[in-house]
């Protein structure tokens, strides 16, 4: 079986992300430390990743691996394809100085632009966790997904990633519960992986009595975390709404799949809701945020998805708004509607609405609007 060095220069110098991608351990790798003279590596601007690119002076410096078969060339392909990498051969200098030659994956032309200089140790701090849960993902797809399907699905199995993450993170619930490590997962599988993923799962957990359940058979629909924004203007007394087509509604068979809602989103990998709120408000209605009032943060429906909602009324100056509209790129088309507040109220109380995240920010605001207009 013919062998192939390979230089690594990025984030796969990270040797468990590299495990992950190949499929073995770190000592059953033939791996040296080498530099590519002449080349420098930078951030991919406004991605989570680096380019190598030619660098008068500088010196990239990664890790050679000397024996890379044909799966694992198959195994790097499929996970940098989805990156726009390709290899190209070219002479990487070892610690002896001697040259040899070696395959380095570089950016396909036009697509990349470099940013600042890479720092390893920054990405692994920032981006590390989130993007071993991504590649693990991944690579169970080898052989099922093309690289090209991999590129497509990436920014949702990072934002997947960074749910589970954030859900590692949270404390505890303080009141008593059986204990979660004997829960016991008989069964898994990944029956759909795009947009969002769904997991098929039979299992057991501990009841109440102490005695075990009997085996259940459950979908697991995996979102990402979510921001719902509800601007209010405290000085004109208006709210703002937006309506948009919702599949999901058309396809149960309602005959008003334009839904009136309060602005949402998703959270980026790496964002705050904070953050992602301020974008969302500005994305897709124009609104300039001036200040959140955060509401809650809890699962959406406990009992079909995993999808997390942080939720805010934001205030803001409706004299000064701009288009919003929503991102043709995410094929948006979203209406936005000034409403004044006693309209709005009127609403909520016929039951006019349908979005249950606009409901519940509705009556909080509805219960705290004195205090926000006598803050103004």
């Amino acid at each position: 079986m013919a062998l192939t060095s390979l230089f690594f220069y990025g984030t796969l110098r990270h040797t468990a992300l590299l495990e992950l991608v190949l499929g073995r351990g770190r000592d059953q790798m033939d791996l040296v430390e080498a530099q590519l003279d002449g080349h420098g590596v930078f951030w991919v601007k406004d991605q989570p990743f680096p380019m190598i690119a030619a660098a008068d002076g500088q010196a990239a410096s990664g890790l050679l691996l000397r024996d890379a078969s044909e799966e694992d060339v198959a195994r790097l392909d499929y996970y940098e394809g989805g990156f726009a990498y390709d290899l190209r051969t070219i002479q990487v200098r070892m610690p002896d100085t001697a040259l040899v030659a070696a395959q380095v994956y570089f950016p396909q032309p036009g697509l990349l632009s470099p940013g600042a200089p890479f720092d390893l140790q920054d990405w692994v701090a920032q981006w590390g966790e989130i993007s071993l849960d991504a590649a693990e993902d991944a690579m169970a797809h080898f052989g099922q997904w093309s690289a090209e399907e991999l590129a497509v699905k990436l920014p949702m199995l990072r934002r997947r990633a960074d749910t589970r993450r954030m859900a590692r993170a949270r404390a505890p619930s303080p009141e008593p519960h059986p204990p979660v490590d004997q829960v016991e997962v008989l069964t898994r599988t990944r029956v759909h992986s795009h947009f969002f993923a769904l997991d098929r799962m039979e299992l057991r957990h501990p009841r109440y009595d102490g005695t075990q359940s009997p085996v259940l058979d459950r979908e697991v629909v995996f979102a990402g975390c979510a921001v719902v924004i509800l601007p209010y203007d405290p000085v004109r007394d208006e709210v703002i709404l937006v309506e948009q087509f919702r599949p999901n509604i058309f396809a149960l068979g309602d005959p008003s799949p334009w839904v009136i809602e309060a602005i949402a989103g998703l959270v980026d990998p790496g964002e705050t809701p904070e953050t992602a709120a301020i974008r969302e408000a500005a994305e897709e209605a124009g609104v300039q945020v001036q200040t959140l009032e955060q509401i809650s943060a809890a699962y959406s429906s406990t009992g079909s998805n995993t999808e997390f909602l942080t939720t805010y009324v934001a205030l803001a100056d409706f004299s000064a708004l701009d288009d919003g509209g929503g991102l043709a790129s995410e094929g948006e088309d979203i209406r936005r509607i000034v409403i004044p507040y006693a309209a709005f109220e009127e609403g909520l109380r016929s039951f006019r609405f349908r979005d249950a995240p606009l409901i519940g920010a509705g009556f909080w605001l509805m219960a705290n609007r004195d205090r926000l207009r006598g803050s103004a």
